[in-house]
């Protein structure tokens, strides 16, 4: 092999490239550039303002080469380290980027532990460069995610949790602000998604005197779900197949096309999905190990915040998300929220959000009056526009889906008279709340607000303040014995069919057996209607009899009407004791099957089914009211209370945006300009349209075809004419 050993000094490239290849016969140079960093290591000890390019040259060719010689780049990460621990401050920007790459390059061949260069990182943080600050936390958060690629290093995460905790509480507001944040991402991407990170956050990061982290924690717990961060688009609900096979048919023109190939990408990302496993991925504010001690002492904090208002309506937020889902005490939180209830509050709607967030059915009725009154107060009133009145009812609703008991009779059948309000918007806000009621506490609503009565609603029973109600069985799987019941009915019947000539008693009986579970017509409905809502008005049995003997003893005038009366009554009890003996038979039946049979998905099916039916069981169409609250959600949709039903495009400047928006991508409307070059002369049809109608008035009149008569008349004014100007 050649060798140049009079250009291998100066180029450092080339001798670095000759090293890797062969590293024995290049030693002595090796050493001679070891030396030579060495010497330049020291004179720049001696002014580490100034940048050296040499230094930075010479670092960079003995850190690429460091592997070929192990035992002699023993101590050259430490001097690097020195120079950044003691000048770390004062260095050049350039120059402290320079020896940073060198230490990552030097990590990544093990020549320096990853626990030692991160801690030395995470100091460089409070360095004022910008630049190497988002190096810094780029490389610190793809370090960890490598070592914690194949499997979870406890040990390692669980010190380097500890420093970064530590770092939380430095006095350095830039480096608590840029520790925090590499934690959440951390979280976010999966790699410490403990409940120690969170907690952490939770007891230092959420009460940190500086105001930045403050609101990055804060705003950490406020974060969505990763099922709630994917956009739910319009598209996902086309169906593929149904616009490729239209599009066969339809006129083909430039949008369909459009069309078709947005769907095709839609179609692929679906399939995707399907593909794809679900994830279950639980909000940080699942896993805090004391959720009432955190709330408590947030909500302390809150009260003796001088923070400007964005940041207590986010501790508000936080508090309320934190009462709601883990049904927490904070009895302090209501009268507090409820000051702020007023319409001309600003994020008022936010306000009222929180208000139904921090609602539950184990709050008691008394703790959350205040809140209430002031909604009806201060909303729900005729002095107020029509919005804030819906406003006010949509947050009233709310509340109620959560905790029930919330408002008492007097107030909530004063809130539902405005049924009939004359706008639209208050309307529907009013019968969303009659809706909500007829399903949970139809009892509370007046008998004509209730509805016709169904199984559904039979069923149901207003629970009282803490009362959990247990099932001792799957409620509907009565409807899987009656149908094995009906098989077997039906199988004696055609085996008694071929053993018997008589065919007609046969159908007869299938007719018999298939009516015990029919569905009631509505004429049916209408028979028993007056017994239904009498048993769905007076749940109790004493208040009923105490109702019918009333009746009984105020009709007591005439022997006629006292025997009618006491056939109604009789009726009435015969009625109610057949409904509780079907009812406790049912549930009999329902106990005996889920201890005897193991259930298939079909069963399943069958008995969400079954439920179904009892719901709409004796419910016109008409009166099923649209909007239908889903309180099953863990959090209050903003939406949900901003709901007004009502069009908002009412001034001209946005109705024409959406006219215009509508126009896009749409050839324009009207007469269409068919010459092929727009220097062309026209005809004189064409010419004749941007003409002054005067101009050719006289031409349209002439074309028109008059009738014999018309001819006549005008002959003979022609005629009368010429014989005065004789």
């Amino acid at each position: 092999m050649v060798r140049h050993n009079n250009q291998l000094p100066n180029n450092l490239t080339q001798l670095q490239n000759l090293i890797k290849r062969d590293p024995g016969s290049y030693k002595e140079e090796f050493h001679q550039q070891l030396a030579h960093f060495e010497t330049t290591l020291e004179i720049f000890n001696l002014n580490p303002t100034q940048y050296s390019k040499k230094l930075d040259e010479q670092a960079m060719f003995l850190a690429q080469v460091s592997q070929c010689y192990l035992n002699e780049m023993k101590f050259f990460p430490q001097k690097i380290v020195d120079v950044l621990k003691t000048h770390n401050t004062i260095l050049h920007n350039d120059m402290r980027l320079s020896l940073c790459k060198c230490l990552i390059l030097l990590r990544n061949k093990n020549f320096i532990t990853p626990f030692d260069l991160l801690e030395l990182f995470f100091q460089l943080l409070k360095c004022q460069d910008k630049y190497l600050r988002d190096f810094l936390k780029t490389h610190i958060i793809t370090d960890i995610k490598n070592i914690n690629m194949k499997h979870k290093d406890m040990k390692f995460n669980s010190t380097l949790q500890n420093f970064i905790f530590s770092m939380l509480r430095d006095s350095n507001a830039r480096a608590a602000k840029l520790s925090l944040d590499i934690l959440v991402e951390l979280y976010q991407k999966n790699i410490w998604n403990d409940h120690k990170t969170v907690n952490i956050i939770a007891d230092i990061g959420c009460f940190s005197k500086v105001t930045k982290v403050m609101v990055a924690s804060l705003k950490f717990f406020l974060g969505k779900d990763e099922e709630e961060k994917e956009d739910s688009d319009s598209d996902d609900e086309i169906d593929p197949r149904d616009t490729m096979i239209s599009n066969k048919f339809n006129k083909k023109t430039r949008k369909r096309e459009k069309m078709v190939e947005k769907v095709k990408k839609v179609a692929k990302k679906m399939k995707k999905k399907k593909q794809k496993a679900p994830s279950f991925n639980f909000s940080a504010l699942h896993i805090i190990n004391n959720p009432q001690g955190f709330s408590e002492k947030l909500f302390k904090q809150l009260e003796s915040s001088n923070e400007r208002f964005e940041v207590k309506l986010m501790m508000l937020d936080v508090i309320s998300r934190l009462i709601g889902l883990h049904n927490l005490f904070l009895f302090n939180y209501y009268p507090f929220i409820a000051r702020l209830l007023m319409p001309h509050q600003r994020e008022v709607t936010r306000i009222l959000q929180f208000a139904a967030q921090a609602s539950h059915e184990l709050i008691p009725p008394d703790v959350i009056e205040p809140v209430m009154k002031a909604i009806a107060n201060n909303f729900i009133t005729e002095r107020n526009s029509t919005d804030v009145m819906a406003v006010g009812l949509n947050a009233v609703r709310e509340i109620c889906s959560r905790c029930p008991l919330a408002i008492d009779e007097d107030l909530l059948r004063d809130l539902v008279q405005y049924k009939s309000y004359k706008e639209k918007s208050v309307m529907m806000a009013a019968r969303s709340l009659i809706q909500l009621y007829r399903q949970s506490m139809p009892n509370l609503l007046h008998k004509k607000d209730r509805g016709r009565p169904t199984e559904a609603s039979l069923e149901l029973k207003s629970k009282k303040y803490g009362e959990i109600e247990i099932k001792s069985h799957i409620p509907g799987s009565e409807i899987l014995l009656e149908k094995s019941q009906l098989k077997d009915k039906k199988k004696n019947i055609k085996k008694q069919k071929k053993g018997d000539d008589s065919d007609s008693e046969d159908w007869i009986d299938v007719a018999s057996s298939d009516s015990e579970i029919e569905i009631p017509t509505d004429s049916e409905y209408s028979d028993n209607e007056g017994i239904e809502e009498e048993e769905s008005d007076n749940e109790c049995g004493n208040n009923e009899d105490e109702n019918i003997n009333e009746s009984s003893i105020n009709n007591e005038d005439t022997p006629q009407e006292n025997e009618s009366v006491n056939l109604k009554t009789r009726k009435i009890l015969k009625a109610k004791h057949n409904k509780t003996h079907e009812k406790e038979e049912k549930t009999k039946q329902a106990r005996e099957i889920a201890m005897e049979t193991i259930f298939t998905d079909d069963d399943f099916k069958r008995i969400e089914a079954a439920q179904v039916k009892k719901q709409i069981k004796g419910i016109k169409r008409k009166n099923v009211i649209e909007e239908e609250t889903d309180s099953n959600g863990e959090l209050v949709q903003l939406s949900a209370i901003e709901n007004i039903h009502k069009k908002r495009k009412h001034d001209k400047n946005a109705r024409l945006e959406t006219v215009m928006k509508g126009r896009e991508e749409r050839e324009k409307y009207g007469y269409k300009d068919r010459r092929k070059s727009i220097n062309c002369s026209k005809t004189n049809r064409e010419k004749r349209k941007t003409k002054n109608f005067q101009m050719v008035r006289h031409k349209a009149k002439g074309k028109i075809k008059r009738s014999f008569k018309d001819k006549q008349i005008a002959f003979r004014n022609y005629l009368i004419k010429q014989k005065k100007m004789r």
